[in-house]
């Protein structure tokens, strides 16, 4: 079948299952991934192994926007608002969440390679999740401004941990004798020039934009830049990832009229995004599946513990209040788009192991996207941060009397 007619059929079919998510209050992530299972090689097959792997630039382009999004996030008014107690937050339940899962793989006898890489991927956090239930129940305190700043960093700290545990496991496989140079100065020299290219690139887009007045010549600038630090990345054996976060960083903070120009983009990414979900879904071969049980169960455990102590053990650290040391961590547990994008890039960098972790990532987001946004209504509601009248039981209740 022709590859743009299937694209066209599963962007159809991933539309249709968001209706039905919508009612049973499940994100769009989730159908999309679903729609993938269906059309790819091991239920439809109306992706072929062949077609998918024709269409694998998609996936790199679209993880190129998921972080040139993240970078957009970090105005430096915002991270000055957010204080250091959030920052402080982020780090402990980043690294928490990061030694469970390593500590436990490693113990239960896994690869000590793949044990890195899940336990860096463990560290991401899904945004769009969060927000989605802060929205629909209208949720406002503490706790919920402290949630927002913590989701909006942990995926820039997840990057550069993620860029140094698969350094450190790509030497690993390699066979090469673990030295100081490739355990830590090669990874973190990798991230300063990930970084510093990134940098440049949105310098360099800031200062075109100035001449240039329409939508349509801006976003073409902006999707150039992502384009370059895509294709930058991968000449230069860089991370895509924190080279497009550092664009975006760098634009937001050297333009005064950010917020229209990330708009902008946000107006243009969402079909791209769909894609990347959808081909991500597709790509999964359900035989893997079988064959990771009890790594899954590991690690969907060991990284909600991580999470949730590594939480409360930095809200402590910097006395914050009860509730938010009781209920944090459990509103953090959503994993989707940028654990899939690591994934993904575990497949060309680690293949011994990609197919594997691949597996449990996709898994554990269909999990933690399911119960994740339910978890988090609880704790927001437990921690007295949601109106009495936005819970659908007070409004049957309500309605009753």
């Amino acid at each position: 079948m022709n590859t743009l007619l299937c694209l066209a059929a599963a962007m159809a079919l991933g539309l249709l299952l968001t209706r039905l998510a919508k009612k049973v209050n499940l994100p769009n992530v989730t159908a999309y991934l679903i729609a993938g299972l269906i059309v790819g090689p091991y239920c439809l097959n109306l992706f072929s192994e062949n077609m998918l792997a024709g269409i694998s630039e998609l996936t790199s382009i679209a993880l190129g926007f998921i972080a040139f999004s993240i970078g957009g996030e970090f105005k430096w008014e915002s991270l000055k608002r957010v204080g250091v107690k959030a920052l402080i937050i982020t780090i402990f339940q980043a690294i928490a969440a990061l030694a469970a899962v390593d500590v436990v793989l490693i113990l239960c006898g896994f690869d000590l390679p793949l044990s890195l890489t899940l336990g860096a991927i463990a560290t991401a956090t899904a945004p769009a999740a969060t927000l989605m239930v802060v929205r629909q129940y209208r949720a406002q305190g503490t706790m919920t401004n402290t949630l927002l700043s913590v989701v909006a960093m942990d995926d820039a700290i997840g990057l550069a941990a993620f860029a140094i545990s698969l350094a450190m496991a790509q030497s690993l496989t390699s066979g090469a004798a673990p030295t100081v140079q490739n355990m830590l100065i090669s990874p973190l020299l990798e991230i300063g020039l990930s970084l510093v290219v990134g940098a440049a690139l949105g310098t360099v887009l800031s200062f075109l934009l100035r001449f240039f007045r329409s939508r349509a010549n801006r976003l073409s600038l902006m999707i150039a830049a992502v384009f370059a630090g895509v294709a930058l990345s991968d000449c230069w054996g860089l991370s895509a990832l924190l080279t497009c976060m550092a664009i975006g960083a760098a634009m937001v903070n050297l333009r005064a009229d950010s917020g229209a120009l990330i708009e902008n983009t946000d107006r243009w990414t969402p079909p791209l995004f769909m894609l990347f979900f959808i081909i991500s879904g597709a790509e999964l071969d359900l035989q893997v599946l079988t064959t990771v049980g009890l790594l899954g169960v590991l690690y969907l455990v060991a990284r909600s513990l991580g999470k949730y102590f590594g939480a409360a053990l930095g809200a402590c650290v910097v006395k914050s209040e009860p509730k938010i040391r009781k209920y944090l961590g459990l509103t953090l547990l959503p994993q989707a788009g940028v654990a899939i994008g690591m994934a993904q890039v575990v497949i060309a960098k680690l293949p011994e192991y990609g197919e594997v972790i691949r597996a449990v990532v996709l898994c554990a987001t269909l999990v933690y996207e399911l119960v994740g946004p339910v978890i988090t209504r609880v704790a927001l509601s437990r921690a007295g941060e949601i109106p009495a009248d936005a819970l659908p039981e007070r409004k049957k209740k309500a309605s009753a009397h």
